[in-house]
């Protein structure tokens, strides 16, 4: 399905404006009006490292006022003790981040079964995640049923994911402090998810193919491993969101990155903008080691929505 590419009729109000929500009233501010950009001081804190944080958060503010997405994001950082948040609350449509959520379901199930996942689910699991595929995932989210994904969301906390009505996976609204959740469950040890499960969930984010293999991994240094899960579709025309989550661990860092946009005119111009906030974080957070993931070069065909949709109700 491809969707035509037109301008988002919303002037800047400023040069070097961001496109941010009114965190009162949850609205996107290309409609309700805009607020000021947070203070830089605002976004990132690292009680062991001050200066660090007031970095990361200039040159995240540096980058994204030159973008008019609409913008949320998360990092954690537990070897420097850095934490980053902007719209961390404010809801977004996961499109097919919600296919880790789906895993990880799966997973706890199998552990309070106390059952090893079937060949069947070896193979459907392995294709939603690194190939983002649409029968798989449409398949083992049948399978657990809503109980099932909100008896894991309710375990791991997060409290403001809702999943999408009926079959529609994608339509699934999340937060990227959720998100951030969700990352943290599967990079350290907790009673939600075992050893095993965690290695089998960031093993296959790690094994993502090329074309899947965009967003928050640009700019990652040496030294670390790249796990990954990305989302995207069409609002309307002209109204992308694209989303993207990572985790990165290795001898250069140990540190997770949200990314979750919308207002977007094209697919690649969401990529763009996630793609030039990751470049920063990495690059502020990797402790000097150079650049190893370059920016994407492959991405879906056609810019086509990694899944079918209903109609969309229309905003307000």
């Amino acid at each position: 399905m491809a969707v035509a590419s037109v301008a988002v009729v919303v002037p800047m109000l400023a040069a070097g404006a961001v496109y941010v929500r009114h965190a009162a009233s949850g609205t996107p501010a290309r409609r309700a009006g805009y607020a000021r950009p947070p203070a830089a001081q605002g976004i990132c804190v690292a009680p062991p490292d001050p200066a660090r944080a007031s970095r990361l958060s200039r040159d995240l503010l540096d980058v994204l006022r030159r973008r008019y997405s609409t913008v949320a994001l998360a990092v954690d950082d537990r070897r420097a003790g850095l934490t980053c948040r902007m719209g961390g609350d404010w809801r977004f449509t996961s499109a097919s981040l919600v296919k880790l959520a789906v895993l990880c379901a799966l997973l706890r199930r199998h552990m309070e079964e106390r059952q090893h996942l079937s060949q069947a689910e070896l193979n459907r699991t392995a294709a939603m995640i690194t190939a983002s595929d649409y029968a798989a995932t449409s398949a083992l989210w049948q399978q657990l049923g809503p109980t099932g994904l909100q008896h894991f969301l309710n375990l791991a906390g997060m409290t403001h994911t809702v999943p999408g009505p009926g079959g529609y996976w994608g339509l699934t609204q999340i937060t990227a402090e959720d998100e951030m959740t969700l990352l943290k469950a599967l990079a350290t040890s907790n009673s939600v998810l075992d050893s095993a499960s965690r290695q089998y969930a960031l093993n296959l984010m790690g094994n993502v193919i090329p074309s899947q293999r965009w967003g928050v991994p640009a700019g990652a240094p040496t030294g670390v491993a790249v796990a990954v899960q990305d989302g995207w579709m069409p609002r309307r025309p002209g109204d992308w969101l694209v989303n993207s989550i990572g985790s990165f661990t290795g001898r250069s860092g140990d540190y997770q990155i949200v990314v979750l946009t919308q207002d977007n005119s094209t697919m690649a111009y969401g990529a763009a903008t996630i793609e030039d906030a990751a470049e920063v974080i990495h690059r502020d957070l990797g402790g000097g080691a150079p650049a190893a993931v370059p920016r994407s070069t492959v991405l879906p065909a056609g810019q086509a929505p990694d899944e079918e949709l209903p109609p969309l109700p229309q905003d307000p």
